[in-house]
Parts: C-alpha cells; sequence; structure tokens
C-alpha cells in the first residue's frame, strides 16, 4: 500500500523519506490539460528513477502578491490542487511560500536553498516558459545549466495546444467558467471543474421548500457564471451523489458578499454541517430568476432537478482524472 499524500505548507520540514524525488515545479492553478503534460513527464521520470514524484508550488499565487489590487479568480486553490494531484499518483505538494521577500532572491539561491537545499531533488520538469528569481533573471537555460553544476536532471515541456491548436491556459479557463461553460471548462481542465469547502448552516428556506441544500461559502475572488448547475456531490467519506447547485452572492445571508454555493443533494436527507466536501459542475442550467412566489420557484426547482437528474445520468468521465474526481 502506497504511503498517504502529503500537503508540505510553510516551513515545514520535508521529510528524509521524499528527498531525492523528481519535482514539478510551477504554480498549476487549474492543473489543467497544459500542466498535466508537465506533471505527467514528472511522473514518468520519478517511476524510471524509483524516487518521489513531488510539486513544488507557490502560495499566494505570485499575481496577488505583485497586483493585490487586481482580483483574481484561482481555480483550484491549495486544498483543491493538493486533492487533485493526490489523485494524479503524486507523493506531495511543497507549498512555498512567495512573499515579495522571496521575490526579491537570486535565481541561484532559488537553486541552492530550495531545490538543492530544502528539496535535495535529483530531476526538475517544468514548462517551457518557467521563469524565477529576482527581475525573473532565472530561465530554461540557467535552469539547465544550474542543473550540470548541481547535478540534477532538467526536463523543458513546450506549451500543450488542444484539438483547435491553441494553447491550454488557466486565463482561458477562468473566461469559460465567467460565462457559464462548464463544460468547454471541463474539456480544457480534462476533468469537471471542482470546488472544495466545508458546509456550514444556512436558513433552512429550502427545507422548508422540501429542498434543503448543503451550503458553502466561495471566496470572494470566486467569479463562476451565477446560476443553476448540474452537479456531483462527493462527502468526505468519499461518496458520491448527483444534485443540483445554485451559485450567487447573498448580502442579505452573507455580511461580506462571498459568494454562496447552494447544493440540493438528490435522495439524501443526513446532516453535513462542518463537513469538507466536494462539487463539480457538470453543467449550465440557467440563470438566477425571480419569481412571483414560492409556489412558482418550487415549480421551477422540480424542473431544474429533472433536467439535472437527466443529464447527470447519461454523463461518461472524460478521462482517468475525471473517473477519481467525479464519478
Amino acid at each position: 500500500m502506497s504511503d498517504p499524500f502529503r500537503h508540505v505548507t510553510g516551513d515545514d520540514p520535508l521529510g528524509v523519506d521524499l528527498r531525492g524525488g523528481v519535482v514539478a515545479i510551477g504554480n498549476f492553478d487549474g492543473v489543467h490539460r497544459g500542466h498535466q503534460a508537465v506533471l505527467q513527464r514528472a511522473l514518468d521520470e520519478a517511476r524510471q528513477q524509483d524516487v518521489p514524484a513531488l510539486v513544488l508550488t507557490f502560495e499566494p499565487h505570485p499575481r496577488k502578491v505583485f497586483r493585490p489590487d487586481v482580483p483574481l479568480f484561482i481555480l483550484t486553490p491549495p486544498a483543491m490542487k493538493a486533492a487533485v494531484l493526490a489523485e494524479m499518483g503524486f507523493a506531495a505538494m511543497v507549498e512555498q511560500p512567495f512573499t515579495r521577500e522571496f521575490a526579491s532572491h537570486t535565481a541561484e539561491s532559488f537553486v541552492t536553498d530550495v531545490l538543492e537545499g530544502r528539496l535535495g531533488i535529483s530531476h526538475a520538469v517544468t514548462g517551457f516558459d518557467f521563469h524565477f528569481g529576482k527581475n525573473r533573471q532565472g530561465g530554461p537555460a540557467f535552469l539547465m545549466e544550474s542543473g550540470e553544476r548541481h547535478g540534477f536532471g532538467v526536463t523543458l515541456v513546450d506549451a500543450f495546444r488542444d484539438e483547435g491548436a491553441e494553447v491550454v491556459s488557466s486565463s482561458r479557463i477562468r473566461g469559460l467558467l465567467e460565462a457559464g461553460d462548464a463544460a468547454q471548462a471541463a474539456g480544457l481542465l480534462g476533468y469537471r471543474f471542482t470546488v472544495q469547502a466545508k458546509v456550514r448552516g444556512g436558513q433552512k428556506l429550502g427545507r422548508t421548500l422540501g429542498f434543503p441544500t448543503a451550503n458553502m461559502v466561495m471566496p470572494p475572488d470566486f467569479a463562476l457564471r451565477e446560476g443553476i448547475y448540474a452537479v456531483r456531490f462527493r462527502r468526505q467519506d468519499g461518496s458520491l451523489h448527483d444534485g443540483v447547485a445554485s451559485f450567487g452572492r447573498r448580502p442579505t445571508v452573507d455580511s461580506d458578499g462571498s459568494p454562496l454555493l447552494e447544493t440540493y443533494v438528490f435522495d439524501f436527507s443526513e446532516e453535513l454541517y462542518g463537513e469538507a466536501c466536494q462539487v463539480s459542475f457538470f453543467s449550465y442550467l440557467r440563470g438566477e430568476e425571480k419569481f412571483g412566489g414560492l409556489d412558482a420557484l418550487v415549480a421551477q426547482m422540480k424542473r431544474d432537478e429533472a433536467e439535472a437528474r437527466a443529464m447527470l445520468s447519461g454523463v461518461k468521465p472524460l478521462s482517468e482524472l475525471d473517473a477519481r474526481i467525479a464519478f
């Protein structure tokens, strides 16, 4: 039986058993098909060398450090990113704290302090355009030359293009999700877009209408299009349930204006409060509407349920990763 996946944060020690591994380096927000091309090369190299496969990522996202006033829709916050990487087969995700002070270090110190000192890597795998160190002074050529000096291998992976010959990027996926196109976003991700959060108490209005919901507060910068979605809901114990979710901002419910995801889980009546659960988005059904009364609202919710049940009954996994996350 393989060792459990480890999520190493802050200055926590790596663990002797993880040193000497193959490390994929990058921010990997979304862990999309382009990222997966890099990540799979790392997994293959680690398997060939019979050493651990790790991911070195940066938290918070560098753009949040350098442009804190510009909202950034993070596709995979740390916990969700770790969950996806664990499903891919990595041994650990190491979060390097990213600060302006860290960004001021030289490229050479990144190699000696992080790659060599903290991780003791045997091989680095990264995208062809990865830059690091003060003023982005470290690039692919520097990394390869550093590997020769410090005794680790380097693999650079070209940009991954989709079936239409367009580069797959996190920004493209953000745009699709902001438009509510969960299906096309899934095509670029290689799996259904999934969020993870703890279920919290709500006003219980859905329960009085016969549609009790599991409520999850999303980060303020979460920019998925508001509306109704066909979803799958995974409990902490791994059990999976079909459902329909309403996503929107509820200023009367949340004083901070954070967006709220309310999922009606089909054929389910257990308590979920405090449980960390996942919601995978399969299809956008409709936008939010204002109804003339509760009867009209309930009638529409029944139509939403029927449409979501029909849609989810015929779906198939997009990939092995999708099968592990949303099936």
